[in-house]
């Protein structure tokens, strides 16, 4: 069986053959194998490997096709035994190898191994009993060198032949590192770029986590706003049936009181006729002059003037325009919710300008919160300082869209707004809304009221603002007010044109205000 496995061997590979083809010096290899050793002649001198024969052109591969059924067969026929145990040469008794000496083509355990290395400086490799495969089917050697230029394992001999007199030939363990000194560098790169990789793709699966997250806000708010929306509707469509219902009943009443009058009308006018009718028939003349014509006349006139002015004014039916004049209302503080409630952009950062604030009141340390306090805080006297209970922002805004949320605790007196810097910081045009550089909300006893430059407008809306946000488009000239609470709800809007930068502007009275965070304002969404 060994005699068949070694004609069965490749002189190139060393192993069994596989897609055998003959050349026409009638010499054996893998086609595989032979291929690549022609193709990787420089000086494109093509010679047989085993024989050295010389060839003019590339000789043409010839597949061997009893060898290869014959290869066939071998491979099936050899036992499954990938790792066979391999034992020390030089113990009595079995004893397991730890390496293998190429020169001497012994297997050694550790005991003998220690002796071996003291002696000689040989090539040692792992367990095997394969060196017949190590070594050259041309003079029978050790395959100790590596030829860089052919890319392939030679023996002492080979690398003295005439063939590779110019060619750089290594020792195999030499060749061997430099070969493993390039695989480190590209398995260096491919470390780098696998991390980098990684990276990337911790880097994609975040945003795809901050995705599905905000989707699943998204989707819950829009779900929210959708309910809202529902139940606002509802409350729209109730509002107008109830409207419809009491204006029918109103025009109802309206006709039946004037069928009731004309019916009491058509009774007296019975009377007055069965009255004419038994003059008519009687045959005094001298009573039949007597009756008065006037009365008579003068009773059908009046129930015809009674009766015109009532017809004219119920004729025409229902007044449809309270009822369109309302679903408009309805409808449009309900989109302008919706477009409000879909504008995304962040908050601004906006801090208390300690400076300004009057004497009454007290700052927070991170200048987001501002209380009325009744002790007299013994405060710098500035120009900017505000003589009533009143503060703005640090910062300002000359463009642009912005808007900031105002948490504000159950009090009838608060005020928010925006102002110009340039206004007045005492007396009776200090107070926001007061002039025509301030622009405010405000909620008293009265109810919520808008004013500017002294001017009030009170407003249809009565329930309670616990945190309210203004919405400041300096281009376009707008400043709305809306109620933060499930959802935004429109409470104002001041259209006019901005001259000068505006600041955040607040007044406080027996009370706090706090201005939201970006942090909050998503905890709290």
């Amino acid at each position: 069986m060994a005699d068949l496995a070694a004609e069965l061997t490749c002189p190139i590979c060393l192993d069994i053959f596989k897609d055998p083809v003959t050349l026409r010096c009638g010499h054996n290899f893998c086609w595989k194998c032979i291929d690549h050793a022609l193709d990787s002649k420089r000086s494109r001198v093509y010679m047989c490997p085993q024989c050295r024969k010389r060839f003019k052109e590339r000789p043409a591969l010839t597949k061997n096709t009893n060898l290869s059924n014959i290869a066939e067969q071998f491979h099936s026929a050899q036992p499954d035994n990938d790792d066979p145990e391999i034992f020390c040469n030089y113990c009595d008794l079995p004893s397991p190898a730890i390496k293998t000496c190429m020169q001497c083509e012994t297997s050694m355990c550790e005991r003998h191994l220690r002796s071996h290395n003291r002696s000689v400086r040989h090539t040692l490799i792992d367990p095997t009993t394969s060196l017949a495969k190590r070594r050259c089917p041309i003079h029978n050697k050790i395959l100790g060198y590596y030829c860089t230029v052919d890319g392939t394992c030679i023996c002492l001999s080979c690398a003295m032949a005439k063939e590779h007199w110019e060619h750089q030939v290594d020792p195999l363990m030499e060749a061997s590192e430099k070969k493993k000194e390039e695989l480190r560098k590209i398995l260096g790169a491919m470390n780098v770029k696998t991390e980098e990789t990684e990276r990337k793709v911790q880097t994609l699966q975040e945003e795809i986590r901050k995705v599905q997250e905000k989707a699943n806000v998204v989707t819950r708010r829009v779900q929210d706003r959708f309910r809202l929306i529902v139940r606002e509707l509802q409350v729209l469509e109730e509002t107008l049936i109830r409207d419809i219902f009491q204006m029918k009943e109103q025009q109802l009443n309206a006709y039946n009181e004037l069928i009731s009058d004309l019916q009491k009308q058509n009774v007296e006018l019975l009377k007055s006729k069965c009255h004419i009718e038994e003059l008519c028939n009687m045959t005094d003349p001298y009573i039949v002059l007597q009756e008065k014509q006037s009365g008579v006349g003068s009773s059908c006139d009046s129930i015809e003037e009674e009766r015109r002015p009532k017809l004219l004014h119920n004729a025409g039916g229902l007044d449809l325009h309270p009822i369109s004049k309302t679903l408009q209302i309805g409808l449009g503080d309900i989109m302008e919710g919706l477009n409000f409630w879909f504008y995304t952009q962040k908050p601004a950062n906006i801090y208390l300008d300690i400076n300004s604030a009057s004497h009454h009141l007290q700052m927070s340390d991170d200048l987001k919160t501002v209380t009325y306090v009744e002790s007299h805080h013994n405060l710098p006297d500035k120009d900017e300082r505000f003589g009533g209970d009143q503060v703005i922002s640090t910062r300002s805004f000359s463009s642009g869209r912005h808007y900031w949320e105002v948490e504000i605790r159950d009090s009838e007196n608060w005020g928010v707004g925006v102002c110009y810097s340039s206004m007045d910081r005492k007396g009776d045009q200090s107070r926001l809304g007061c002039n025509n550089k301030s622009w405010c909300l405000q909620r008293s006893h009265n109810g919520l009221v808008a004013e500017h430059n002294g001017h009030s407008c009170s407003l249809p809306y009565r329930t309670f603002c616990s945190r309210v946000r203004v919405y400041l488009d300096y281009n376009n000239g707008r400043l709305s007010f809306y109620e933060v609470s499930d959802a935004v709800k429109h409470v104002y809007t001041i259209s006019t044109t901005f001259t000068e930068p505006l600041h955040a502007a607040f007044m406080v009275q027996n009370n706090w205000l706090r201005i939201k965070n970006w942090e909050e304002r998503l905890k709290s969404a």
